[in-house]
């Protein structure tokens, strides 16, 4: 017997009558804000050439890490999920499989993030009105399926749908911005921008380095296995991300190291790690001194700094090798940003015009660093909680370790950081309502004045991504 799939008006607000009358009313002013999706991982195509999108599985399955992962664990092979190998191919499965192998195993999502966001989906987007399970498999696919095959549900009219004042996407300096091109070209009045990613070209372990530089130095007409030519390819890319859009950059190394070297320094360990034989020791000096070079260039063009660091990277190594990196196998790990960021913020941490965004996924760090530190430097502003922690509980350890010492106004707001374009809203949902969790919380301890934590949660869910992400 199938049961209802509800979503309450209350969902997330505390079970203290007094508290959610607070977060009820504090909602009210954030509910229908327009969505700032100043971060994230969605495809630029998808909104380029406005296409209906294939099937269900394509679109709320494959590009969800957050999903296949937890299939992953209980022995669901992603071959059997139709996850692309890294060679290119794929399992020949049949869609309409795939969904119900996920039916049958939706139940493995109880109680996580994930469950949140595809209900709200389910219910919202698509109009379903009992819960997805084995028995419900092809009714959910047929509806959905139906529903993609026509114009309401085509990209563009789902980012108007949705109340999309921005999205921004991640691409790196081997990409030629063909997407966005066509987007700017389109006449669509939806703005969608792009961020640049180095990772590639300044990560010296990342898959086939030496050929990224080479790609670099073809896209720019520079040599880039000389050092000078090199930082001048990465200066000229950076001016055609701004050109296109771009108003922020993105940082995903392994820590949060920065090394403040000197140019024949610099050039000699360039020298080292693009010969081939370098060590672990080489590659992680490299990445600490191209965050300080960096963070230089975004005191030059102004484009906004993001250090995502703290993530093992394809930590499963099986998985890497035949599917390929961000196949939902990253780790977090333990990371030290007092002592790490010290060369950074000693050369830049009072610049005015410099602006960098922290992220995590130590929240250990969050009272004893991240906190701290954010409350005092200029350049510093906290991102939200982040991948892992991108839930009701992460954002409410998120704002209780911080608040305090850091304050809300070295916030920046809520970025979704998503694959998965049907998430947008319910992400924003859930991060609007913990704001008003916590708020109501503040109130009705009279920490807060209610017209004040009124202010707040309109600067948490649209103000503050605005202001930070130059928008």
């Amino acid at each position: 017997m199938s049961q209802a799939l509800t979503l309450r008006p209350d969902r997330l607000f505390s079970s203290d009558t007094t508290q959610r009358a607070i977060a009820q009313r504090l909602f009210q002013h954030v509910e229908t804000l327009p969505i700032i999706s100043p971060h994230g991982h969605t495809d630029p195509r998808w909104f380029a050439y406005d296409e209906n999108f294939a099937n269900p599985t394509d679109l709320l399955i494959q590009p969800d890490h957050y999903v296949y992962r937890m299939l992953y664990s209980q022995g669901i092979t992603l071959d059997e999920l139709g996850i692309p190998r890294s060679d290119g191919s794929v399992a020949d499965v049949d869609p309409r499989e795939v969904w119900r192998l996920f039916a049958n195993h939706y139940h493995l999502f109880r109680g996580t993030p994930s469950a949140y966001w595809l209900n709200y989906v389910f219910s919202r987007v698509f109009e379903i009105d009992v819960r997805l399970s084995g028995d419900t498999a092809d009714v959910y696919y047929d509806t959905i399926n139906n529903a993609l095959a026509t114009d309401a549900f085509k990209p563009r009219a789902l980012f108007e749908r949705y109340n999309i004042e921005l999205l921004a996407t991640t691409e790196s300096p081997l990409d030629e911005l063909e997407h966005h091109q066509a987007i700017l070209d389109s006449g669509w009045s939806g703005r969608v921008i792009t961020a640049f990613r180095p990772d590639p070209v300044i990560d010296p372990d990342f898959e086939g380095f030496i050929d990224n530089l080479k790609s670099l130095g073809e896209i720019t007409g520079l040599d880039c296995l000389n050092y000078t030519q090199y930082l001048q390819a990465l200066r000229q890319r950076r001016a055609y991300f701004a050109k296109m859009g771009a108003t922020s950059t993105d940082h995903g190394h392994p820590t949060a190291r920065t090394a403040d070297l000197s140019t024949l320094e610099a050039e000699q360990l360039f020298n080292t790690v693009t010969s081939g034989a370098f060590s672990k020791e080489d590659a992680e000096l490299f990445r600490a001194h191209m965050l300080m070079e960096m963070a230089g260039m975004s005191l030059e063009d102004g484009l906004v700094m993001q250090i995502h660091p703290g993530a093992f990277r394809n930590h499963n190594a099986r998985v890497f090798e035949h599917y390929g990196r961000d196949k939902g196998a990253d780790i977090p790990s333990a990371t030290d940003y007092v002592s790490d960021l010290k060369p950074l913020l000693d050369r830049y941490g009072n610049e005015p015009n410099l602006n960098i965004i922290l992220f995590t996924l130590d929240e250990t760090s969050y009272s004893r660093e991240l906190g701290p530190l954010a409350g005092h430097y200029p350049v510093l502003k906290l991102g939200p909680s982040w991948w892992f922690h991108d839930s009701p509980e992460g954002m409410l350890r998120f704002r209780r370790s911080t608040h305090e010492v850091a304050g809300f106004y070295n916030m920046v707001g809520f970025n979704d950081d998503t694959r998965a374009f049907l998430s947008i809203p319910a992400r924003h949902d859930m991060a609007r309502r913990m704001d008003c969790v916590h708020l109501a919380e503040l109130v009705a301890t009279h920490r807060l004045e209610e017209d004040e934590a009124a202010e707040l949660a309109v600067d948490l869910a649209y103000n503050f991504a605005k202001q930070a992400y130059k928008l």
